[in-house]
């Protein structure tokens, strides 16, 4: 069930910004938001 949550997660992530930047500030926000569920 995580993993669904995660991967869902990410993929909005993904399709929500336009530059290598942006992905990589939302892959690190999506992990601080993980770490918080844990």
């Amino acid at each position: 069930m995580k993993k669904l949550i995660l991967l869902a997660a990410l993929a909005a992530a993904l399709a929500g910004c336009n530059t290598v930047a942006g992905v990589g500030d939302d892959i690190s926000g999506g992990a601080r938001q993980v770490q918080g569920w844990m």
